[in-house]
């Protein structure tokens, strides 16, 4: 259930997500957001950090005695979008649009701040609130610079946990899930060299056009012959450059991708066998290549003992009919790298309404959310933290 003195604040979080949404910015151009966060933390009497990886902020909430540290995280970044919803709170900024949530994550996260820091008597043991920049976009994301900047440190964090607001599933559910989460995601960039000519004389070419149509095809068997059924891979080619004319053989081709895993075994099988393949293929054709495979987001992979503690809490704030187990998505999430630091949990609160039209994709220039996910978001946070720190110092 949702505590009375949480509840209460369901206009806040509300308000505040519907600020975020009007004004969303990109990337690490977060000026305006991380303003907005850090004087709301430092009128809770918080301890303070801006300009981390430029634009994140770190919060610091010292509970009543010594015990461990955990690490709260949202995302605070948009999307370059046109918003095509007809509300009052649209984004008013031209190309840009929250479209994937990330104006609730820093809402629910800010209002749960204040609840847990009118209760730092009852906690043994400190909070980091982390707000992050750029999520959207890697590399180089936002997690891997506040990691290299120190945000795991001083205090050093025991435990991190994150929310992600789910259109996938009703409002009113919470998502868990053991081990797996999200999928690797790696991009590669493949430029086919040849020769160039006149369409109508291709045996004195070295046509890129016919390589990249073979690669595209052969590209399906890195998964299909490759990798175990049982497993799980996507190898997507999603942009393919060449020529400017329909008689003309052009000098290059390019090809663009993603990989998606969600197994760091088959992720590296998949990556040695590309360039194998890139290379066999181009070598029989007479043709040079450059392969730029990028290593992007880690396979997120929550903790089996913590998901149980997830779970627990979830079933308290929602009922234990509104818990459910996710299977794993192949999207990508930079949260991923602080959980191979240090143990933790990525989940899931529903929020998409159906019957109010709320149900729309992440990052469609439709996408919205039922804002009563938000009061859902701020209790787990809530719950979860007073679960671990209770007791006595």
């Amino acid at each position: 259930m949702i505590e009375p003195e949480v509840l209460k604040l369901r206009d806040e979080v509300v308000q505040l997500r519907r600020t975020f949404h009007m004004y969303p910015e990109i990337e690490f151009d977060l000026h305006k957001t991380s303003q907005i966060v850090a004087e709301y933390l430092e009128s809770l009497g918080l301890e303070v950090k801006c300009n981390v990886a430029k634009t994140g902020v770190v919060g610091l909430l010292r509970g009543a005695g010594p015990g461990k540290t955990i690490m709260l995280r949202a995302d605070m970044d948009a999307l370059p979008l046109q918003e095509l919803n007809d509300v009052p709170y649209k984004s008013r900024i031209d190309g840009a649009m929250h479209a994937c949530g990330h104006d609730g994550h820093t809402a629910m996260l800010l209002v749960a701040a204040k609840v847990l820091a009118s209760r730092k008597n009852e906690l043994c043991g400190n909070v980091k609130f982390v707000f992050q920049p750029s999520e959207e976009r890697f590399p180089p994301g936002g997690a891997l610079p506040m990691i290299e900047e120190g945000v795991l440190e001083n205090p050093k964090v025991d435990f991190a946990f994150g929310i992600h607001l789910w259109n996938a599933l009703p409002v009113g559910t919470v998502g868990v899930r053991a081990g797996a989460l999200l999928a690797a995601a790696d991009e590669f960039r493949i430029v086919l060299k040849g020769k160039g000519g006149h369409g109508a004389y291709p045996h004195v070419c070295k046509d890129p056009v016919v390589v990249a149509s073979e690669l595209v095809l052969a590209m399906q068997t890195l998964v299909s012959r490759n990798v175990d059924p049982l497993e799980s891979a996507v190898v997507t080619v999603g942009k393919i450059h060449a020529g400017t004319a329909f008689n003309i053989i052009p000098e290059t081709a390019t090809l663009e991708g993603t990989v998606r895993t969600l197994n760091e075994q088959v992720r590296s099988t998949i990556k040695q066998r590309m360039e194998q393949m890139v290379r066999g293929i181009c070598d029989a054709y007479g043709m040079e290549f450059e392969l730029d495979y990028k290593d992007g987001t880690a396979v997120l992979i929550n903790d089996p003992d913590l998901t149980k503690v997830v779970q627990k809490v979830a079933e308290k704030v929602v009922g234990k009919d509104r818990v459910v187990e996710v299977p794993p998505s192949m999207g990508g999430e930079d949260m991923s790298f602080f959980l191979q630091r240090v143990p933790g949990v990525f989940y899931l609160v529903g929020s998409a309404n159906a019957e109010k039209g709320l149900d729309k994709p992440h990052h469609s220039p439709y996408y919205d959310i039922d804002e009563d996910a938000l009061i859902v978001g701020v209790q787990m946070h809530v719950s979860l933290v007073t679960e671990l720190l209770k007791g006595s110092c």
